[in-house]
């Protein structure tokens, strides 16, 4: 048999390649994303790597059974060591009979037709997969995530579908996919409040609940961390707002302080120099207009010890919360915050996000009710959220 690896820009190239080296006969045996070139770890290309095969010779022998233990689907990836003892590994049954193995090879020949009629048309993703691994690209789809991250999610899948011997069913390719992008997500640093610092600033747009959401922060540390809580609002466009944030520090009994410039700021922060959390509530504006972020940096020391949460909706368009990402992209932002869990039933954005800008996510809130409606961003909670496990957990 010839074996040959292919790196190609995309898979509809790779595809052509090896339709015209090998033949409409050849079979994929794998295939990954891959990063290549650049200069000093940066300007590095995105690629896919394919590996193919043809035998020269074809055997018209029938099937015969094959006794041998199947790899198991869990293996080294891209440098990332999967658990042996994963509940994947379990469902690969011990022996292949003939029956399964003429399964695989209907697949392998489905998928060899599919590579001779490849229509490798720019901008659709003409990747031959399973119609079980379809599904989950609609699933995925319908989440609106977005292509890059299907695509590596997908090709991971394929390869463990094969070297399953296809014997997966939907609800084994759902574990697996829960896996995949659970493997992806703790790749980067999730959770609350870090008690690091020893002030916590919410930033983002008008009407995306950053008062609400910091009355919940502070409930969570007063009753759960028994930390010594203290209030600071620079929302003075608002009387509302700061009427509001009056309210939730009288009813967890922690002192508020106004402030309107950086002077009011350093003197609150002298003032509550002997409390553990200090929680700074910010003006809800348009943000598209770099002027008010600006005014922030006028207002607060963001190089004080300061931990910022940028909060943002997920019933915006991601085009509109990129945006906002960008205009405050002068200040270090620590982690997203995602509010109006419970208002949406898409959650790719906030995966797109954290991807595109290797940003964590520190909680979701999934109502108005303080404190109950908070739910701590780990890993394992997002997997479930973007899935649609569980929106409400």
């Amino acid at each position: 048999m010839k074996v040959k690896k292919y790196v190609a820009p995309s898979m509809p190239e790779a595809m052509k390649k090896i339709r015209t080296e090998l033949g409409n006969e050849a079979v994929i045996l794998n295939s990954k994303v891959i990063q290549t070139g650049g200069f000093l770890g940066l300007f590095k290309k995105r690629n896919i790597e394919v590996i193919a095969a043809i035998d020269p010779k074809p055997k018209m022998e029938p099937v015969v059974k094959n006794k041998e233990r199947p790899a198991p689907i869990f293996q080294e990836s891209q440098g990332s060591a999967i658990p042996k003892d994963s509940l994947i590994q379990s469902m690969v049954k011990p022996d292949h009979d003939e029956k399964a193995t003429e399964v695989v090879l209907k697949e392998l020949n489905e998928l060899k037709a599919l590579i001779q009629n490849f229509p490798a048309q720019k901008g659709e993703n003409n990747i031959p997969y399973p119609e079980p691994i379809k599904e989950v690209e609609q699933m995925l789809l319908g989440m609106e995530v977005n292509e890059k991250i299907r695509e590596e999610l997908l090709i991971q899948l394929l390869e463990r579908w094969y070297r399953s011997g296809a014997h997966l069913t939907k609800n084994e390719l759902q574990i697996c996919i829960k896996e995949l992008l659970l493997l992806k997500i703790s790749r980067i640093s999730h959770g609350g409040i870090s008690f690091t610092k020893k002030f916590v600033n919410v930033i983002g747009p008008t009407g995306v609940g950053k008062t609400t959401t910091l009355a919940k922060i502070a409930a969570e540390c007063v009753l759960k961390h028994k930390k010594k809580v203290a209030f600071i609002t620079t929302d003075t466009y608002r009387i509302a707002a700061i009427d509001q944030l009056k309210t939730y520090a009288k009813i967890l009994n922690v002192p508020l302080e106004v402030c309107y410039n950086m002077e009011d700021f350093n003197k609150a922060s002298i003032q509550f120099s002997q409390y553990d959390i200090v929680l700074i509530d910010t003006a809800g504006r348009n943000y598209r207009n770099k002027k008010y972020v600006d005014d922030l940096s006028e207002k607060l020391d963001f190089s004080n010890n300061i931990e910022t949460f940028l909060v943002l909706s997920l019933t915006a368009k991601q085009k509109d919360m990129e945006e906002i990402y960008q205009q405050f992209s002068t200040i270090t932002i620590d982690k997203f915050i995602f509010t109006k869990v419970d208002e949406t039933s898409s959650y790719g954005a906030m995966l797109n996000l954290i991807d595109k800008y290797n940003i964590g996510m520190a909680y979701l809130t999934n109502g108005q009710n303080v404190p109950e409606d908070m739910i701590e961003a780990k890993p394992e909670v997002i997997t479930n959220i973007i899935l649609g496990v569980d929106r409400h957990e």
